[in-house]
């Protein structure tokens, strides 16, 4: 039985003892990957290996590489929410907090709003603790469901005041647990029920229990357990389509069959749908080892709705639903791909969109990249989420950290919180006055007013003013601009301290050019 955690703050990164014992460990492990890349193709081993065998991870990102190395599509910005190692599933409440998964230590783990508008989640505190490796999350009707490997648990959440009270209730107990596939994703579905994926429990086999390899269908509250659709060896992440309320689920293709086959699975999951393992791959190709004598079921079995590339490994999905979204991706979904281990190179290891388009055919374009280059590999992102005010969270379980995607329009809560523009205390949630003091000193160092002011431009130069910039723009917005300008403003040579100083100080009053 889980617990419900105090309020106590996350805990600080450490070494553990079995982290010093498993440097001789990792030197096998080291051994057998150099091993694995001399047996044949479908036998490559090719991954972060301390994330592979330990689940030990990178460290974040610097803040340099976010828009230089790690990079989002134009009318999209990106930062840094929240450090949380070994970050999985995320699910936001209506208030704007987030919760996030943390199945290695049997964590839920709450990220309070960003109600000073910095682009950081305010804190970050335990939930719940001392689960078994909990995974789904969603919430529905006051309770949190959290799908434990072997069960499904609820509590009653408040979501104005972020916490949890009352009994942990499982509602679900029995399920088929641990083997190669051990999380449990669930959601409430728009007809009520709670659906929850179970994957296989090996790479390729015939399963006892038949509710492996399945999407399972109950009541909210547990009850009327049913096994809604097969053949499916991995779907860990699932949505709904808004518009069609078609339900889709990402699937990760067998292994151990080369580089480029079989494709991992985008699939319209319908109720009583085969969509085929492990008899069947991509497009109904019979399975080598286990095909023969499945024919039949083989070409009855439901194909892909889309493919995406081998051994990829789609986790996460979520269509992006709030009005703020840039129009050229409203209604589209966003999946996680966890990156491949099973190629001689890696592939996945970003995040990209799917657009649907009248014929039915979807169309992959790249959306989180930089994650991966060459074979160096900083980053693999698990799951996705947007906010009630519009901005997109993409969990990464080896850097350990919450990425923050904002838009134009996104944003919204944060600022509807903060202070009116121009207020003594600063705008958009600037309360730091010393901060607007230094932030101040270098935009006169480094003569922005050259740029943003009409009596002091620059010779020949049309200034961009900064009028009311708090009622357009989040301290985010504004540092996000100062790490990565975009032309013709220049780059200017600020640490990160620096351009949050700069940020508070153009946002601390209703335009800089005094007028």
């Amino acid at each position: 039985m889980g617990r419900i955690a105090p309020g106590s703050g996350y805990p600080a990164r450490r070494m553990s003892w079995p982290a010093r014992v498993g440097t001789a460990v990792l030197g096998l492990g080291v051994m057998g990957f150099a091993a694995c890349q001399m047996l044949p193709e479908r036998y490559a081993v090719n991954a972060p290996m301390t994330n592979a065998l330990f689940g030990w991870g990178a460290e974040p990102p610097d803040e340099g590489s976010l828009g230089s190395r790690i990079r989002v599509p134009e009318g999209f910005s990106l930062g840094l929410y929240a450090e949380v190692p070994k970050a999985r599933f995320l699910r936001p409440t209506p208030q704007g907090d987030l919760l996030v998964s943390v199945p290695r230590e049997g964590q839920v783990v709450l990220l309070e709003r960003d109600r000073d508008a910095d682009g950081r989640a305010d804190a970050t505190r335990v939930l719940l603790d001392g689960l078994n490796r909990p995974h789904g999350l969603d919430l529905h009707d006051g309770w949190l469901y959290v799908g434990e490997t072997d069960a499904v648990i609820r509590v009653r959440f408040d979501g104005e005041t972020g916490q949890v009270h009352g009994e942990i209730e499982r509602i679900v107990e029995g399920l088929p647990a641990g083997g190669n596939h051990w999380t449990r994703t669930l959601r409430i579905g728009p007809d009520g029920h709670l659906y929850v994926s179970v994957g296989s429990s090996c790479n390729v086999c015939f399963e006892e229990d038949e509710r492996r390899a399945a999407m399972l269908r109950f009541d909210a509250d547990g009850g009327s357990p049913e096994i809604f659709a097969i053949g499916l060896r991995n779907a860990v992440g699932f949505d709904w389509q808004p518009g069609t309320g078609d339900l889709y689920a990402t699937d990760n293709g067998r292994d151990l069959l080369g580089d480029d086959f079989p494709p991992c699975e985008l699939n319209r999951v319908v109720e009583g749908g085969d969509y085929g393992w492990p008899v069947a791959n991509g497009d109904r190709v019979l399975d080598p080892d286990l095909g023969a004598g499945h024919e039949e079921r083989a070409r009855a079995s439901i194909p892909p709705e889309h493919g995406f590339g081998a051994h990829t490994a789609p986790l996460g999905i979520a269509f992006l639903r709030h009005p703020s979204t840039p129009a050229a991706y409203r209604d589209a979904a966003l999946a996680a791909l966890h990156g491949s281990w099973n190629r001689t190179s890696k592939a996945g290891y970003s995040v990209v969109s799917l657009h649907f388009g009248p014929d039915g055919a979807v169309d992959e374009r790249p959306f989180l990249t930089g994650l991966l280059e060459g074979e160096d590999v900083i980053g693999r992102p698990v799951d996705v989420a947007q906010g009630p005010d519009g901005v997109i969270f993409v969990s990464d379980d080896y850097a350990g950290v919450i990425y923050r995607v904002g838009t134009d329009g996104a944003g919204s809560l944060a600022r509807a919180s903060a202070p009116a523009a121009g207020a003594a205390a600063g705008a958009a949630g600037v309360t730091d006055q010393a901060a607007v003091a230094r932030g101040a000193a270098l935009y006169e160092t480094h003569a922005c007013y050259t740029c943003h002011e009409t009596e002091r431009a620059g010779e020949g130069l049309v200034p961009v003013l900064l009028d009311d910039l708090a009622s357009k723009r989040t301290l985010a917005d504004v540092v996000a601009a100062l790490e990565t300008p975009t032309p013709p403003m220049p780059v200017v040579p600020l640490s990160a301290d620096e351009q949050r100083d700069l940020a508070h100080y153009l946002l601390s009053t209703p335009s800089v050019d005094g007028s």
